[in-house]
């Protein structure tokens, strides 16, 4: 069983230290031998870009002997390149003239490594200086890893984010004009920039990020994970107990499910890494980086969580990644939060997607830290009372769950709160009921209008109605457009729930119960 290569990014050192290396190369091939020059590719963070753009550096370098047993081995001639390999997490950038000055620096250490020294003034020169002076040796390859870095780095604070823009567009335009001294250009990151604001040059940048002939290019496919990973499996059955088939079935609920085709579905390596080098079942991606931002964002557009699930989109979603006009739901999608999970053609050269998170990981992860976030009294103890209310409504306590429930509002801070909308405390109520697992509809459509929540329990099944008032009113509108009337034939007790909203105290006024007889 070879070491797992969890933090290695480079191709050369996994294969020289002999851990695990999952074999991408024929997805790479097939990216070679297209023939294009010019590539874009966006995935979220921590899913093996570097390790992509590190692979085709020795690819292009000529290390043949690398790739030994590699499917890549003997179909490419292995021709040596100059190289140009920008890796944008070194690059300094906290003010513009410190970003200017570490491109120059970059640039200059390229330039001595092989040999060359750079005589121009500016990052931007020194860069077109650079590649001419390369290309002596043969047609120059482009590598740049984390493009975008000293962008969404700076997203909370748009003066700078635009300032570093500004920089990187002036940057990537000196390839213009530079064809016939390129052999090969790959630029990635997490994000997909309008072409207009940083790539209006490169007209001819072939953006691969939603291209199925390399949807599973990144990340594992199920194939992979059952091929690459059988020994750890097995370790991990010893552990966790329970049959193979369970497990698999376990591994792929928490961690498979991202998509950008909405056929192939992979698994984050990053939290596959982890679950077999510390054999347990966590949150490993989501706690690798904060989404406090998004968290924000969110607030900020009056997005309700329960309308990310199975969301409806066009094309402009993946597209509209701009720092002077961000929307949540292109920034949920290209930072790996939402996922495609079908797409539907409705004619020709039009199409709508469906989106919705990954997997249990980052939809749990994501609740519970949206909750976390409204509520601090519970920031670490939100398992404990989720199970308490859980626990509430399948005895049927409905009056100790409400009880928790005005608990948890009363805990909200007074910014967090939407106004007048009745969205949000449904959004607050789906976020803690789907952290308990019990299955809960959200704006379900009538003949008559749309049902708030509808709460699925074994035995029971709760029609809830919210309303900026009393419970009685919410209630009889309940009653008024028979919004039951679709449960009636289930064999389970259907029981009406109002809930009347105070405004003035943000939080529940009052609830009122009502079991209906078919």
């Amino acid at each position: 069983m070879k070491n797992l290569p969890l933090g290695i990014q480079s191709f050369r050192k996994i294969i020289e230290e002999n851990r695990l290396y999952v074999d991408k190369t024929k997805d790479i091939y097939n990216l070679l031998a297209h023939g294009g020059q010019y590539y874009f590719l966006s995935r979220p963070r921590r899913f093996g870009k570097s390790l992509l753009v590190s692979t085709l550096k020795e690819i292009f370098l000529g290390n043949k002997k690398l790739f030994k047993g590699l499917w890549i081995e003997d179909k490419i001639e292995w021709i040596k390149h100059p190289v140009i390999h920008i890796d944008f997490s070194e690059v300094e950038y906290e003010t513009v003239e410190l970003m200017k000055e570490s491109l120059v620096q970059t640039l200059d250490r390229i330039a001595a490594g092989n040999g060359i020294q750079l005589t121009t003034v500016s990052y931007k020169t020194r860069f077109g200086e650079l590649i001419r002076k390369l290309s002596a040796n043969g047609k120059v390859v482009i590598l740049i890893d984390e493009y975008d870095k000293p962008i969404i780095d700076f997203v909370e604070n748009r003066e700078i984010a635009l300032q570093n823009r500004d920089i990187l567009k002036s940057f990537y335009s000196t390839l213009k004009g530079l064809d016939e001294h390129l052999k090969f250009v790959f630029i990635t990151g997490v994000s997909k920039f309008s072409k207009v604001s940083i790539f209006s040059d490169l007209n001819n940048l072939n953006d691969i990020t939603m291209d199925e002939t390399y949807a599973a290019m990144l990340g594992y496919t199920h194939r992979e994970l059952l091929e690459y990973f059988d020994e750890e499996i097995h370790e991990l059955i010893k552990k966790e107990g329970g049959t193979k088939d369970e497990l698999i079935n376990d591994i792929k609920y928490w961690y498979n499910g991202y998509s950008w085709d909405g056929k192939n579905f992979v698994y984050n390596p990053f939290s596959i890494l982890n679950l077999f080098l510390k054999k347990r079942f966590a949150n490993y991606w989501f706690e690798s980086g904060s989404p406090s931002f998004l968290v924000k964002l969110a607030a900020k557009e009056n997005i309700a969580l329960a309308e990310l699930e199975n969301y409806k989109a066009g094309e402009e979603v993946f597209s509209a990644f701009d720092i002077e006009k961000m929307q949540v739901v292109s920034i949920l999608f290209q930072t790996g939060y939402l996922t495609i999970k079908e797409i539907m053609p409705i004619s020709r050269g039009k199409r709508f997607y469906i989106l919705s998170f990954p997997n249990a990981e980052v939809k749990e992860s994501l609740l519970v830290y949206l909750l976390g976030d409204m509520s601090p009294k519970y920031e670490g103890k939100i398992s404990v009372m989720v199970d308490d209310l859980k626990t509430h409504l399948k005895t049927g306590h409905l009056e100790k769950f409400f009880e928790l429930m005005r608990s948890i509002f009363a805990q909200i801070s007074y910014d967090m709160f939407v106004r007048d909308r009745e969205g949000y405390y449904q959004t607050v109520i789906y976020l803690i009921l789907k952290l308990t697992g019990i299955s809960i509809d959200t704006e379900v459509e009538t003949n008559l209008g749309r049902i708030d929540a509808v709460i699925h329990l074994e035995k029971v099944i709760y029609v809830m109605e919210f309303k900026i008032g009393t419970a009685e009113e919410a209630l009889s509108q309940v009653k008024e457009k028979k919004y039951y009337e679709r449960y009636l034939s289930s064999s389970k007790t259907v029981m009406l729930i109002g809930i009347g909203i105070d405004i003035g105290e943000r939080n529940i006024k009052d609830y009122k119960i009502e079991t209906v007889q078919p």
